[in-house]
């Protein structure tokens, strides 16, 4: 594989489906369990949005490394050891998005042992977490942008 330039689009595209993610998630009803839980399609949506949003930020990890690296992640939590590697991510960041990559494993593999408490707990005190490393992707772009196609 050869490094070629990272895809704007692919990039803009990513970034804004996370945003999206993230702010559904953050219209959900949050402000205490109890009224999280009395609709069980807040749930579900819950489950959805940030399962979606985690996918997206590591699929654009992906893209970052494959393009701009020529590196292949063939597993979700190999992306941010990646791209701690390729300076892209500190080694803070890198731990993060690994643990992140975890959620989205345990949300698809192990769904069954997620509780409700705990996607609760996932939105109200790990949201943030998504948010911190896209900010970080889009900063490591905005500073290196010889690495695009066309400036974003």
């Amino acid at each position: 594989m050869t490094p070629r330039q990272i895809r704007s689009t692919v990039v803009t595209e990513r970034v804004s489906w996370i945003r999206e993610m993230i702010r559904s998630t953050q219209m959900l009803p949050l402000s205490s369990y109890n009224e999280f839980i009395c609709d069980p399609r807040n749930i579900a949506a819950a489950e959805s949005y940030l399962r979606r949003g985690i996918e997206v930020l590591l699929d654009l990890g992906r893209h970052i490394l494959a393009k701009g690296f020529a590196v292949a992640a063939t597993e979700y939590k190999e992306i941010g050891s990646r791209l701690t590697e390729e300076k892209v991510l500190t080694a803070e960041q890198g731990a993060l998005l690994r643990q992140i990559a975890g959620y989205r494993n345990r949300m698809v593999h192990f769904y069954h042992e997620i509780t409700h408490k705990e996607l609760y707990q996932l939105c109200t005190q790990n949201l943030e977490d998504i948010d911190t490393i896209l900010e970080a992707l889009v900063e490591w772009l905005h500073n290196n942008p010889e690495k695009l196609d066309q400036e974003i």
